[in-house]
């Protein structure tokens, strides 16, 4: 059990650095402390060291006349060495500020970065760690970003997953000097490249401020993901083409306002779950050094950190203080820097009680609930942790969006042919009704994904069967093993027309698969014309051309492309594509208010029919049709996971009175593109999904429908929507 530690500061204290006319006000939140110095670092690392006082609420506070933006400070924070007590106070470090809106310089490795000896975890290192760590920065106010004009409905939303350096490093149209930086995300081509492709919501891999693990930078690498933050309000100075002493926040502020121009929300990928400073063996650079139990979950003896993330430590949103840092770091991303959601990592991390267990009723999700500065935002949920009973797939409740994995492992093992059957595929493109379907969740609950930055991408899923992560230099022990992909038979790149053939197939299915499914779809970038890390599926350290999004697209992909533009492009225009509400079987109503005899879902089998009980319990079933309909329009889609073709009766009225194929995962002249009447026979190829429209009745008038005529089985180019 964590004991609270007090006094907090209030909601509406102000803590941080804030610049005024007069000069800069500090505030810092360190109740256990028995002195706090302010150090006001100069551009050559000479320090003036200025004494704080504390308050009632245990803040510390100092304002200092003639310093303003641009000024670098850091803080060194005396109190008791004990850590049985979860105190390891050590004034010899010299900390950031956990509100700095800017923090510059690196971590040299090399120097005095732990609080204790080497020889000791548990005894105080003298030595001071000035210029061996990096410094926090005063960063004036300044207007906010342009805001999105129209807000996105959550059924709208198509998520991008991606990552600042990696997605424009290599663009051709991108100047050199601005890729990898947030003025390269801002640049008037790539935006063009994401409204064409149809992307309206962009979800950037983490920005707040990192750094890399000692065993990272032991090897030659980095952490390029950006999964170990240091500071929650500072974006990643890294990342800034202009300069990293406060720069940062002006290009990143513009970088908000040119995607919102273009329709584009963004979305944070946030790691609030644990910090860059590992555990306590590790470097102490800020929360630690301020209050080791105040910030980190500990064990029972106090001395040691409570590891639910597999990160070292895990913050405790359990104590009042911390929980604060949090609100107010995500207030400040939406009201200052504009951004429009949350993507959370680790989530269930943060709502772990003072004794360490899962507790859905969290204050976390509470304050999030009622705060007005966090209405209409998006909230995502990776829905797991570490910890015992970390699972918390389905359980967040109407207000969020949960990363849906058993979407994920379900489309990969389908279109493998690990998995008999289709009932799960049905329950998966009607949005996970099981996972979801209750207390009053919305259907746009699940996140559909197949991919993401953590494990292969797409091309690689149908290109590998096992990891190759050598580059990484851990003996390809790390990243996960249950990919769930699928090789065609050969392991690796190969010059086999037949193989290249399917892999590319079989992505085409994948991508298919998400994008109609009801739900958020998320794209990972480049995963739209077969992107390929070479096999390996844990990137994370790989800041190189294996990780960089090569813009140049591999023979054979183009198809990929043109196919999730397709679908991307029918998604928007056609709301029974991406539902705001759950689909039953039922009657589909004329504007009068009469029956049209058809229901707004049903499930057909390749003879035409609505599917039996017997089909459904089918284990060697590979093939099934979903139908959509509303009182305007509707939609058959024609999912076939067997290897050989089927033939493919259309139902007849009152489902449609024609249909006509929109889009296929199939190749060129596989399938019709004329209209097709009832009871017409298509031949639809193994291993294709079909997208036909449904012309329907729009009012309860009988129409007569005409018998096939042996023209219309004649197969001719796909159409595919521009």
């Amino acid at each position: 059990m964590n004991a609270p530690v007090e006094p907090h500061p209030a909601d509406e204290t102000v803590l941080g650095a804030r610049a005024t006319d007069d000069g800069t006000e500090f505030a810092l939140w360190v109740p256990r402390a028995s002195r706090v110095e302010l150090a006001l670092v100069d551009e050559i690392g000479q320090q003036s060291n200025v004494d704080m006082t504390r308050n009632a609420e245990g803040v510390w506070e100092v304002q200092v006349p003639g310093v303003g933006a641009g000024q670098r400070y850091g803080f060194r924070v005396d109190g008791p060495w004990d850590p049985p007590a979860g105190q390891r106070f050590n004034p010899a470090r010299l900390l950031l500020d956990p509100y700095a809106r800017a923090i510059t310089g690196g971590v040299d490795y090399s120097g005095p970065l732990t609080d204790h000896t080497p020889e000791s975890n548990f005894a105080p290192d003298p030595t001071d760690s000035a210029g061996s760590v990096p410094l926090s920065v005063v960063v004036a106010d300044s207007p906010p970003p342009s805001p999105l004009a129209d807000p996105l409905p959550l059924a709208d939303l198509v998520v991008y997953e991606t990552h600042v350096r990696g997605f424009t490093h290599r663009h051709p149209a991108v100047p050199e000097h601005l890729r990898g930086t947030y003025a390269g995300l801002a640049y008037p081509a790539v935006i063009e490249y994401l409204t064409e492709l149809g992307i309206n919501a962009i979800e950037l891999l983490p920005v707040h401020h990192f750094v890399s693990e000692p065993f990272i930078v032991g090897r030659g690498l980095v952490n390029y993901w950006g999964y170990n933050s240091l500071g929650f309000f500072a974006p990643h100075g890294h990342y800034s083409s202009t300069g990293n002493n406060g720069e940062q926040v002006t290009e990143f502020k513009a970088m908000v306002s040119a995607l919102h121009e273009a329709g584009i929300a963004v979305i944070l990928d946030v790691v609030y779950n644990h910090t860059g400073e590992g555990g306590h063996e590790g470097p102490t650079l800020c929360f630690r050094g301020l209050d080791h139990a105040a910030y980190y979950r500990l064990t029972d003896d106090q001395r040691n950190d409570y590891d639910v993330t597999g990160c070292g430590n895990a913050v405790d949103t359990s104590n009042a203080g911390v929980l604060k840092l949090v609100l107010d770091s995500l207030r400040y991303w939406v009201r200052e820097m504009g951004v429009d959601g949350f993507r959370f990592d680790l989530a269930t991390t943060l709502i772990r009680d003072d004794h360490h267990h899962v507790n859905q009723e969290h204050a976390f999700k509470k304050l999030i609930d009622s705060d007005p500065v966090l209405a209409g935002k998006v909230m995502i949920a990776e829905p797991w942790d570490m910890g015992p009973y970390g699972y918390q797939v389905g359980r967040w409740g109407p207000r969020w969006i949960e990363w849906n994995d058993r979407f994920r492992g379900f489309a990969r093992d389908y279109w493998r042919g690990a998995i008999g059957g289709v009932q799960e595929l049905a329950t998966r493109l009607s949005g996970s009704s099981d996972i979801f379907d209750h207390s009053g969740r919305p259907v746009t609950s699940s996140l559909n994904f197949v991919t993401s930055h953590d494990g292969f991408t797409m091309r690689d899923l149908t290109t590998y069967d096992l990891k190759h992560n050598e580059a990484n230099a851990e003996r390809n022990r790390d990243g996960a093993d249950d990919n769930r992909s699928w090789n065609h038979g050969y392991e690796g790149e190969t010059d086999d027309s037949s193989i290249n053939a399917a892999r590319q197939r079989s992505a085409r299915n994948l991508m298919a698969t998400m994008l109609l499914s009801a739900g958020i779809p998320m794209i990972t970038a480049g995963d739209e014309f077969g992107r390929t890390q070479g096999g390996n599926n844990n990137a994370y350290c790989q800041d190189s051309p294996l990780s960089w999004v090569n813009w140049n697209i591999a023979e054979g992909w183009q198809h990929q492309l043109d196919l999730t533009k397709a679908l991307l492009k029918l998604r928007a225009e056609h709301p029974l594509l991406r539902p705001t509400a759950w689909r039953h079987h039922g009657e589909v109503l004329d504007a009068e208010g009469r029956r049209l005899g058809r229901s707004p879902v049903a499930w057909f089998t390749e003879t035409g029919v609505e599917m039996t009980t017997e089909q459904w319990h089918d284990h060697g079933r590979r093939t099934l049709g979903l139908y959509l309909s509303d009182a305007s329009e509707g939609f058959l889609v024609l999912l076939h996971a067997g290897a050989e073709p089927v033939e493919w009766s259309l139902p007849g009225a009152p489902w449609a009175d024609s249909y006509q194929v929109l889009v296929h995962t199939g190749d060129s002249g596989e399938l019709p593109h004329k209209p097709l009447i009832p009871g017409t026979t298509v031949r639809v190829p193994g291993r294709t999904i079909v997208v036909l429209s449904a012309a329907v009745r729009t009012s309860a008038a009988p129409v007569p429908v005409s018998p096939p005529s042996p023209e219309d089985d004649v197969a001719v180019d796909q159409q595919v929507p521009s």
